[in-house]
């Protein structure tokens, strides 16, 4: 398990991450998320042992972590990290030797990615001659060649087309079922929904948002409910608790402050001709986000 406990880093007199608690469980994939500059950074190095906090610590399975633990720790950043005048074997030979790995094993592992990610072609290319996409696929697997205990993942699927998404996600999945501890960041909120149970949003090193995905939407209360009926807006836009009504392409969204007031949208709509659909849901993560975070800032 992997601890995090009234963790908090300055820089001098600036404070990068105020106080941060949380705990992820082998086979757990937990999000943390911010704005660019909102601490993320900061705190993937602190929960890997790179930087020490300034008060508070960091437990890896009960004991403090550090640099000693590197071995078993996998690290995805945002920002390509590769090589790019090595070809692709030097690469991840030289990835894999950092870990402490024998050669035999690192080109075993390899020619197993390179053959699952279809890139087999690539492995005595440089790695500077490789597009986007396959540049994101080296950088994943120099990830995962050690078969890391903690995974960090920081915009995994950036760059790649929705098939080599997929592909990432079954590989996430895979190490999931292992029993690895998965840190997962990406601005693309709806991969972070389908994939974590609990979450921490920081903005400027402070958390605005904090615990399992399903009660922090319970907490927010909203609800969006898609209609398909010949409705008359105006009259949408008057009934109790709702904020907000937009005409998309394929429904009429209709906001409500919370689940109380979906009766009063419903008996309306009922009472409408051609009602092909009503449906109601909780808000997405993104509109929580965007709503929390920008709330936070008109505080500063």
């Amino acid at each position: 398990m992997l601890e995090v406990k009234d963790v908090e880093l300055r820089y001098g007199d600036f404070i990068a991450v105020h106080h941060l608690n949380f705990s992820i469980k082998p086979g757990e994939i937990f999000g943390l998320l911010g704005t660019n500059g909102a601490g993320k950074t900061t705190t993937f190095r602190v929960i890997m042992g790179l930087l020490e906090p300034t008060l508070g610590e960091v437990s890896y399975f009960g004991e403090a972590i550090g640099y000693h633990n590197v071995d078993e720790i996998g690290y995805m950043i945002e920002e390509r990290s590769l090589l790019p005048k090595m070809t692709v074997k030097e690469y991840i030979l030289y990835i894999g030797q950092l870990k402490s790995m024998d050669k035999p094993l690192i080109l075993e592992r390899l020619d197993y990615w390179l053959k699952y990610f279809d890139i087999e072609s690539y492995r005595n290319k440089k790695i500077k001659e490789l597009s986007k996409g396959n540049q994101q696929k080296v950088q994943f697997l120099s990830s995962l060649i050690n078969n890391p205990k903690l995974l960090v993942l920081d915009e995994p699927f950036s760059g790649l087309d929705p098939i080599n998404t997929d592909l990432f996600v079954k590989v996430i999945r895979d190490f999931q079922e292992r029993g690895t501890m998965i840190v997962f960041s990406s601005h693309q909120l709806d991969h972070v929904e389908s994939f974590c149970e609990k979450v921490v949003v920081l903005e400027k090193g402070k958390v605005i948002i904090d615990g399992y995905i399903k009660d922090v939407k319970d907490d927010f209360k909203k609800m969006t409910i898609s209609i398909d009926a010949d409705v008359d807006i105006d009259v949408l836009k008057e009934l109790d608790g709702v904020y907000l009504v937009n005409k998309d392409s394929d429904a009429i969204r209709v906001k409500v402050e919370s689940n109380e007031y979906v009766q009063g949208v419903f008996d309306y709509v009922k009472t409408c001709e051609n009602v092909m659909r009503f449906e109601v849901e909780q808000a997405s993560l993104s509109e929580i986000f965007v709503a929390k975070v920008g709330g936070a800032r008109e505080q500063v």
